[in-house]
């Protein structure tokens, strides 16, 4: 279901309506955001609609809360006569309430408090930008968003909590995103809300909450979501609809959503798995449901060994996320145990101990490779339960000498999953990967099985191939003879000399000027399109417009936005994490036609809607190829097909010493690109296109 599935009014009243039962818990359950700015907040809100709440949790789902600080009149006067800083005395008073109120509802502060643990909720303050104004922030606007990027907004009377949704007499008017008509004022709530949260709305102040009453209020953190007896409502009987049962919070231990069918191939990997001793390395195609196999398993060692932990190990920040997201469909609200130590460590901690002492079923550690090497998780790991799964996530990155020296030898359950688990001239790293984790499992899950699986999409497959400058080819020469010499002194085992070579000529290439002009000639009859991604390299290209060196990705970016009036963004590592969300969404949506991406795309980001990429940094690196050609063939609602563009350089004509140098190395690149030619709906086309790259290097035979 979705929020276009419920049967919603224009307005709901209390002489006619039950707000929270016919209402407010249906919108949370199926919704994946929530955004609310209201007056007066109170947990005992969260408390009255656990089922809803726990349902929004589950999906993964995310709170954004602005509310109004109640202040006393001694407060206030306190900021009139500039006794005190308001931070200070809003602070204060929060602690000072929090502090009553756990005298009186501990339990109802419970819900606010695992929320917050959980980075499941935010909160904001909103407060006049003058502190000696009279009045309160009274707004009240909320935000439902599911997961097909329906909407559904309400204002009105109600406040967030028990008496404004249940007790009080009040009335809300109700907006939807499928509903002719409301287009328009959607749009304005949406974006009022959002200038609130970014704090540019005229005579308002959003502040951050403050540390003081987020500790205050961390100290009364329940180890389970909690129940709804105990809370001061109702007993379950008396409850009705909006009461909350076990089977509706999260279950902390992991349990396969009964909704979830896994494919076939999916069921015989986890059984592979298990054949294997509980070792092994899945090498399944990018867009196959890793991340789900991974818990599926973690579900059924739960079920047959009473596992304790799950230990799931990521290269980047935004896969911590993804990853955070998918375990809540198995019931785990994960630590995440990344970025600043002082944020999770004591939480880490707490949980372990827990866990050995019986008094928390399971722990879920979703962390990154950065982090597993620092002192913080360092230090914890020999606490972990001797039950416990480590999974490696895009695991060829784990093979690295640190990583993998780091890696915890304490932990007996290890599963690596990658579509590419073999490290690109690195034998030594590849082996120390399988010799931890385990084998490939056969069999492998390739990119031809994912389609006809339908696991993928289909796709057209359009090779471009580009020259090089003469001052590239001049470049390009010299790297190759000495990549020839690095070959014949040292092989390509533990070769560091030639890495570098290799990684310099791939940067040569990668950035090649005349991509920019293909990239012009593609683009001018497809200046209609939508959802389109461009993967760029990082090297960098002379701008012909100020002779001055720069980054691939904004020349791309420049040529498409400023030259062609094509709307795009550029998606980096270096873009903050909720700035590539919003990017995300607005390409999801339409209303930003393209995204133009370096090497952040490459792994396990998952942005089905794109039905176009131009491939701008054709990588000799396997690993980059299969990740970058992977990412755009993932089954989308609005999406039959995809269409590829791909940048291929064609080596230079050398002298005749270089010849069978450059000849072998470009044999495994070019196998790369004629199987993924097979495999279009296009091939017999694509296929012509590379023929004079392969009779040219006399590599008909591939």
């Amino acid at each position: 279901m979705s929020l276009k599935d419920l049967d919603l009014r224009n307005q709901y009243r209390s002489d006619r309506h039950n707000l929270l039962e016919d209402f407010y818990v249906p919108c949370l359950e199926q919704s994946l955001t929530y955004d609310r700015a209201v007056g007066f907040f109170s947990s005992t809100s969260l408390a009255a609609a656990a089922k809803g709440v726990s349902a929004l949790i589950r999906v993964g789902g995310r709170m954004r809360l602005i509310a109004s600080p109640n202040l006393s009149s001694e407060d206030a006067d306190a900021i009139a006569q500039g006794l005190k800083q308001r931070e200070e005395v809003i602070e204060a008073a929060l602690v000072r309430e929090l502090e009553q109120l756990e005298q009186l509802a501990k339990d109802r502060l419970g819900y606010l408090a695992w929320l917050l643990s959980r980075e499941l909720l935010e909160i904001k303050l909103a407060v006049h930008q003058n502190p000696c104004q009279q009045g309160i922030y009274h707004e009240k606007l909320g935000i439902f968003r599911d997961s097909d990027d329906q909407v559904v907004v309400f204002t009105g009377s109600a406040n967030e909590s028990a008496s404004g949704l249940i007790a009080n007499f009040e009335c809300i008017d109700v907006f939807r995103s499928w509903r002719s008509g409301d287009d328009e004022r959607i749009a304005e709530k949406i974006e009022d809300f959002q200038r609130l949260w970014e704090n540019q709305t005229p005579t308002l102040e959003i502040l951050d909450f403050p540390e003081a009453a987020r500790r205050s209020l961390l100290r009364l953190c329940p180890v389970q979501f909690p129940m709804m007896e105990g809370a001061g409502f109702r007993s379950r009987e008396s409850q009705g609809d909006y009461s909350v049962a076990a089977a509706d919070v999260p279950s902390l231990y992991p349990v396969t959503p009964p909704w979830m069918n896994l494919r076939p191939y999916q069921q015989q990997a986890i059984a592979n798995w298990f054949a294997n001793q509980g070792r092994g390395t899945l090498k399944m195609a990018t867009g196959s449901g890793k991340t789900i196999t991974a818990l599926a398993i973690a579900a059924e060692l739960y079920q047959k060994i009473q596992l304790q932990a799950l230990l799931v190990v990521c290269p980047y920040r935004h896969l911590v996320k993804q990853w955070a997201r998918e375990c809540q469909k198995f019931g785990l609200v994960p630590v995440l145990a990344f970025e600043n130590v002082r944020a999770w460590q004591g939480l880490l901690s707490t949980q372990l101990y827990n866990v050995r002492s019986g008094h928390q079923p399971f722990l879920t550690v979703i962390t990154t490779n950065a982090t597993l090497m620092g002192q913080g998780l360092q230090s914890q790991l020999p606490f972990f339960p001797q039950k416990t799964l480590i999974v490696g996530d895009e695991a060829h990155n784990l093979g690295a000498q640190r990583l993998e020296a780091c890696l915890p030898r304490n932990i007996g359950l290890r599963l690596a999953l990658s579509a590419t688990p073999e490290r690109y001239f690195d034998d030594r790293g590849t082996q120390a990967l399988f010799n931890y984790f385990g084998r490939v499992l056969e069999p492998e899950f390739t990119l031809k099985d994912a389609i006809q699986q339908g696991a993928l999409v289909h796709y057209l497959y359009y090779p471009i191939l580009v020259e090089l400058t003469e001052p590239e080819v001049e470049v390009y020469a010299d790297l190759t003879s000495r990549i020839g010499r690095a070959i014949a002194i040292g092989g390509d085992e533990d070769n560091d000399n030639l890495t570098a070579l290799l990684m310099q000529r791939a940067r040569l290439v990668g950035a090649a000027a005349n991509k920019l002009d293909a990239l012009r000639e593609i683009m001018r009859s497809r200046l209609d399109t939508s959802h389109t991604l461009f993967y760029c390299g990082d090297g960098s290209v002379e701008d012909d417009l100020s002779d001055e060196s720069q980054r691939q990705l904004e020349a791309v970016a420049r040529i498409l936005g400023a030259e062609m009036g094509y709307g795009v963004a550029t998606y980096t590592a270096e873009t903050p994490l909720e700035e590539r969300e919003d990017l995300r969404r607005q390409f999801e949506l339409g209303e930003l036609p393209g995204l133009v991406a370096i090497r952040c795309l490459d792994e396990g980001v998952d942005i089905p809607a794109i039905q176009t990429a131009v491939i701008l940094a054709s990588s000799g690196n396997p690993r980059q190829f299969v990740q970058r050609r992977g990412r755009i063939l993932r089954p989308h609602p609005n999406k039959q097909r995809a269409t590829l563009f791909d940048m291929i350089v064609l080596p230079p004509d050398l002298g005749r010493e270089t010849l069978e140098i450059e000849r072998n190395l470009l044999r495994k690149e070019l196998q790369r690109f004629v199987e993924f030619a097979d495999l279009a709906d296009n091939a017999g086309e694509a296929r012509v296109k590379l023929l004079a790259l392969q009779d040219r290097y006399g590599l008909l035979d591939l």
